[in-house]
């Protein structure tokens, strides 16, 4: 039995041609440096250097662009003598925050609304809900400072909350949204039959399931607000800058280290907040 294995697999030698094998580990290298891996290695790379390159020089001794050696110097400047900036990063916060929050509230009931009662202007809410995905950044600031003008309303951080939570509605609608597409209705139903009045249902039923949508269009919009320029610079008046304003106005005299310096450090607490509420989100979708 031994002798006919050994004179099978001597035979099945023999029909393959030297250096065949040779010839599959070759095409086996080539095909792990393709043309989509090496467009993707080559995107990485022209996405993640600017950053290495600008964590490098938060570090730098000197101002320029010549190395001149390693320095904590401007992590100084930073955290002990830089109380406009803190200002500015604090509005920044708290309207992404607040106006997060409002635009989360308002675009799941508007989302839970739309989506189960049926009524008149349904769809007409739902095709103008989107009109601030759609239009211009530059139509909807000046579109919000006219009516601002309009009512007499000083311009302020005040201002600033309003214009947010307008234009960060609708990606907090639309998450929702997506979320109510795969609700199974059959729940509501069972809800009813076991006694739930309707406030309870939304409340212990319908919110609870929407959840991980709910969450994802608040962390949506707090990271449009927090990185908006554009409609705040039209909406803000004196003594309300935010972030990105004051960022604006500093690297018009040339870019600084501190912003260096701030970036990285909001890098860093980006990560960490990612890496902590990935698990969350994941229990509360398993849920």
């Amino acid at each position: 039995m031994k002798l006919n294995i050994k004179s099978v697999i001597t035979s099945l030698r023999s029909v393959v041609p030297p250096g065949e094998s040779a010839r599959h580990a070759r095409r086996a290298y080539r095909r792990q440096f393709s043309f989509s891996q090496t467009l993707f290695i080559v995107t990485m790379v022209f996405l993640f250097l600017p950053l290495f390159v600008l964590i490098l020089y938060s570090f730098n001794g000197s101002k320029g662009m010549n190395w001149t050696g390693f320095s904590f110097r401007w992590y100084e400047q930073l955290f002990l003598h830089s109380r406009d900036l803190w200002r500015a990063f604090r509005n920044s916060v708290f309207i992404a925050l607040s106006s997060a929050a409002t635009a989360t509230i308002l675009g799941t009931f508007g989302a839970i609304g739309v989506n189960w009662y049926r009524f008149r202007l349904r769809n007409y809410i739902q095709a103008i809900s989107f009109m601030p995905m759609i239009l211009p950044e530059i139509i909807i600031g000046v579109s919000l400072s006219l009516f601002f003008a309009g009512i007499k309303l000083q311009l302020g951080l005040l201002t600033i909350f309003i214009a947010h939570a307008t234009f960060n509605l609708p990606f907090v609608f639309l998450m929702v949204m997506a979320r109510l597409d795969e609700f199974d209705f059959s729940i509501i139903e069972a809800a009813h039959d076991l006694g739930a009045n309707e406030r309870q249902t939304l409340l212990k039923v319908t919110i609870p399931i929407c959840m991980p949508g709910i969450i994802s269009g608040f962390l949506t919009a707090v990271t449009i607000s927090l990185e908006d320029f554009v409609i705040t610079s039209f909406v803000s008046g004196p003594g309300s800058s935010t972030l990105p304003i004051y960022i604006y106005s500093a690297i018009r005299f040339g870019v600084s280290p501190v912003i260096n310096a701030l970036s990285v450090v909001m890098i860093l607490g980006t990560v960490a907040l990612t890496y902590l509420l990935r698990n969350f989100l994941k229990y509360i979708a398993a849920k």
